[in-house]
């Protein structure tokens, strides 16, 4: 029954700066199996190859998540009266080791996966994502639809490190985790490093819409393209902030101009409804470069446009 669902504290009764922070102002959990949508923050950065920072994240958009209110105005989905959402907590981290981190940031995601929770996210750099498809892929491959200024599919950094946040979807479809045919990147625009960069995605089979080719086509038909792509399969989306133009997200490691806008970001997400979800997250917010909370209070606000497709599709089963 709805009534033993967790609710948000009520901001009518609580102010929202009073109280311990959490994601969304709900109940803290410890065992994923009481949940049937965890809400999880990976406060790491150790993927970061320029400006770090995005390990505070987690605890900023739970911060701003405050604003966030029980109904979808546009869908009017009411996620916490269909499924059991609460914050998980952080996954284990080590700032010192990469592999370690990778490691322990797996086995927690395994842990909520073999509890047949689903997961949302909430990063760290966009390195966090592989362990996290290590979790829920290991017995499949999944599809994704990726929002990100950047493919992610570069090769080695700094000699022979396979491991930042420039790659963690070339490992992916490597390991036989990620499904490159049913894999779609929305916004990708930027100088690349050589004309070759985003090779791999192209003859692996992703379908990579570039920033120019949203802007010519529109919402619409890029929602359309996104959903044929990935079909009725089971299916992640990875929501990297610097999708948007740095005017709406400025506190983030690797912005580039001229990228979406908030509100087009927003009908993104909505138009997913439907999909087979198995998991998302939300990934590079950095606080030491935002303004006045901006890039965490998008952070926080596509985690629950997110967050109300994820419910409506858990309760669908």
């Amino acid at each position: 029954m709805t009534r033993d669902f967790p609710q948000p504290l009520d901001a009518a009764l609580i102010p929202r700066f009073a109280g311990i922070p959490s994601f969304m102002r709900l109940p803290i959990f410890s065992d994923p199996a009481d949940l049937q949508l965890a809400l999880v923050g990976v406060p790491w950065d150790g993927g970061t190859t320029n400006r770090a920072g995005a390990r505070h994240g987690p605890r900023e958009v739970r911060n701003l998540s405050s604003l966030m209110r029980k109904v979808h105005h546009v869908s009017r989905i009411a996620p916490y009266e269909l499924v059991r959402i609460g914050d998980l907590g952080d996954a284990p981290v080590n700032p010192i080791d990469l592999i370690d981190s990778l490691t322990r940031i797996e086995a927690f995601f395994r842990e909520i996966h073999d509890a047949g929770t689903v997961p949302l996210a909430v990063g760290g750099d966009h390195l966090v994502t592989l362990p996290i498809f290590r979790a829920l892929a290991r017995h499949r491959p999944i599809g994704m639809i990726h929002f990100d200024a950047h493919s992610d599919t570069n090769d080695r950094y700094f000699g022979d490190n396979p491991y930042t946040h420039g790659t963690p979807f070339r490992r992916a479809v490597e390991e036989g985790l990620l499904d490159p045919r049913r894999t779609v990147q929305i916004g990708i625009r930027g100088s690349i490093y050589s004309a070759e960069d985003e090779a791999f995605a192209e003859e692996c089979g992703i379908r990579v819409i570039h920033m120019e080719e949203f802007a010519e086509i529109g919402v619409e038909a890029t929602l359309a393209e996104a959903r044929r792509v990935v079909g009725d399969g089971p299916t992640y989306i990875s929501f990297d902030v610097d999708v948007l133009d740095p005017a709406f997200a400025p506190g983030t490691g690797t912005p580039e101009i001229g990228g979406m806008t908030t509100l087009q970001a927003q009908q993104m997400i909505r138009g997913l409804r439907g999909l087979n979800l198995v998991g998302a997250d939300v990934v590079e917010v950095s606080p030491p470069f935002d303004q006045g909370g901006a890039t965490a209070l998008v952070g926080a606000t596509m985690m629950f446009e997110l967050m109300c497709i994820l419910a409506e599709s858990i309760a669908s089963r």
